[in-house]
């Protein structure tokens, strides 16, 4: 019971709060609590299929093929890999941390999994397009190009601004989800 309520803490306090704000104002309470429903349905839609898929991907794709074309010895073919399944990626950023996890319990490399969630956070596809129809595919191309190097960029900052215990930890931290 104590696990269960320390990881739904979060979920608790902002329901308490909400409840609260409504009994002192009902029209901003009311109206939170409908924001906050509408956010957990939007969420409750989006979820499950990725879960379905993760655990597709968790069975149909060995770890050593992972390992192979995204791991630690992959170079330039993991980054690539790594960027064009986030830019091709839907749905929500909050949707690419379950398949990160799941990169990492394959053997992903550190860096790879980091530019996977630039890439899918930056570069998405639909975004690019959208973006060409509403503001013209010049400012598009070069926000596409600055994002790149900034992907890459602060991929190469965060490896080596964090230590490998670090990463260690957090790869054990992973394997002990199973």
């Amino acid at each position: 019971m104590k696990i269960i309520f320390k990881r739904y803490l979060g979920f608790i306090i902002i329901l308490v709060l909400n409840i609260i704000l409504f009994i002192i104002d009902r029209k901003n309470g009311l109206s939170s609590i409908t924001i906050f429903g509408s956010i957990i349905f939007q969420m409750a839609k989006i979820l499950p299929p990725i879960f379905v898929l993760l655990g597709l991907m968790d069975v149909w794709i060995p770890r050593e093929t992972m390992e192979k074309f995204m791991g630690e010895k992959s170079g330039l073919l993991g980054i690539l890999i790594a960027f064009f399944f986030g830019s091709f990626a839907a749905g929500p950023l909050y949707a690419a941390f379950p398949i990160a996890i799941i990169l990492m319990k394959k053997g992903a490399k550190f860096l790879n999994i980091l530019i996977f969630i630039g890439a899918w956070s930056t570069t998405k596809v639909p975004m690019f397009l959208f973006e060409t129809a509403s503001l013209g595919w010049r400012f598009s191309v070069i926000r596409l190009i600055m994002s790149i190097f900034g992907v890459i960029t602060i991929g190469y900052a965060i490896e080596l601004l964090i230590s490998k215990k670090e990463k260690e930890d957090l790869y054990n931290k992973v394997r002990l989800m199973q």
